[in-house]
């Protein structure tokens, strides 16, 4: 399927706004109520719109602290790579891990109440995970640009 200029507007409009009446939708985007709750129905059948989410305030919810973990597996063996991806998946303090390309094997972000809650998380449960040879930390200082927003 290929996205038309409304389809993306639709998008645009949906990513900001995500509880957004489908009326109000229709209106921002010039289409009846029926076009476009049809053209959001085929747009999450199709797996542009994956989910619908609440976006929390993590500084509300005590976690203040993001720390970027660049970390280096001891080998690049298919079961070593499969075992430690599982294993994050169950950390719920790490929000993204990407494998990457370059010096470190992945790069994890985690969320802190504060440096010694940080601690906690690495002795505990980082420094846990199989095939772990070297970890290097970094703290974020300041967000600049926090968007969950694609270009479309």
């Amino acid at each position: 399927m290929t996205l038309d200029a409304t389809d993306r507007r639709i998008l645009t409009v949906m990513q900001k706004q995500g509880r957004i009446s489908n009326a109000e939708l229709a209106e921002r985007v010039n289409l009846s109520a029926s076009a476009c709750h049809r053209r959001v129905q085929r747009l999450e059948e199709e797996g542009f719109i994956r989910d619908y989410v609440a976006l929390l305030d993590r500084r509300k919810l005590g976690r203040p602290t993001t720390v970027f973990v660049e970390i280096t597996l001891s080998t690049q063996a298919d079961e070593v790579l499969d075992a430690f991806e599982r294993e994050v998946r169950k950390i719920p303090d790490i929000l993204e891990c990407h494998l990457m390309a370059g010096t470190a094997d992945y790069l994890l972000k985690v969320v802190a109440r504060d440096s010694e809650d940080f601690a906690r998380i690495h002795r505990s449960k980082l420094a846990r995970l199989p095939g772990v040879a070297q970890m290097k930390s970094s703290f974020s200082l300041k967000s600049v640009s926090d968007s969950t927003a694609l270009p479309v």
